[in-house]
């Protein structure tokens, strides 16, 4: 069942074209200098292809809990799950919407000098000017009210959330939303998976900063739980949210 994108709009970019990409369960949000939805959509389709080659051949990679080992001759964006897999001890499909999501930024990064794409609420970032990312945390009173600060010289970044209370994601925790920060979108969507995973109350919130922090290339973490957030690393808030996001196509 089609569930609206209501967290959509949660990037500052009004100076960009915005435009979505959707092919079967990948539903993509984009945002660039002009529209290039034609090159995304192709992106897309290479990705999907690659990755849903590499299972139709290793079918364990889709439904594994725990990291696995892949081959050096797999699909790149194999390598990079399983990578991300292997530094948060997830399995590799938790980091599946933060590798779709650079896979096609990256791409259209050939094409447009400023490229930001969100894939249910992972979002990659490569900037020219700053730009500011609202915290959606379903309903949680701190949701929509804060907004941290990316700077160009920051990125291209990875921004994932991960919650147990909204979506579908398997999640075994009730965190509201966890945020990771990575170069690597692939390692940060894993990282919250990884983080939400641990937070089932509020005071599970300094164990879930604590093992985030060890996990090498990521940058910060933002904790949310009903009204108790915890934050660590390389987090720059800003002054204002950016206001009621909007409901995407």
């Amino acid at each position: 069942m089609y569930e609206p994108r209501t967290y959509r709009n949660l990037v500052s970019g009004r100076d960009l074209v915005a435009f979505t990409v959707q092919l079967e369960e990948t539903d993509l949000y984009i945002t660039a200098g002009r529209n290039l939805s034609e090159q995304a959509s192709a992106a897309v389709r290479e990705v999907r292809r690659s990755l849903e080659s590499y299972i139709a051949e290793h079918p364990h990679f889709k439904n594994s809990l725990k990291p696995l080992v892949v081959a050096p001759d797999a699909p790149a964006i194999v390598r990079e799950m399983s990578t991300a897999a292997m530094k948060t001890g997830v399995g590799p499909m938790a980091a599946v919407a933060g590798a779709v999501a650079e896979s096609v930024g990256r791409e259209l990064l050939r094409l447009s000098p400023e490229v930001i794409v969100e894939n249910g609420g992972d979002i990659f970032l490569s900037l020219r000017s700053q730009r500011r990312v609202m915290i959606y945390a379903g309903r949680s009173p701190l949701s929509n009210q804060l907004s941290i600060e990316i700077s160009p010289e920051k990125t291209p970044l990875g921004v994932c959330t991960s919650s147990g209370t909204v979506g579908h994601s398997l999640s075994f925790g009730a965190a509201d939303a966890v945020t990771a920060l990575s170069p690597s979108t692939a390692l940060a969507d894993a990282a919250a998976t990884a983080i939400a995973n641990i937070v089932k109350t509020g005071a599970d919130v300094p164990k879930g900063l604590d093992f985030g922090k060890r996990i090498a290339g990521v940058r910060g973490i933002i904790i949310i739980i009903g009204e108790r957030m915890g934050v660590w690393g390389h987090v720059m808030f800003s002054e204002a949210p950016l206001g009621p996001p909007a409901v995407g196509g």
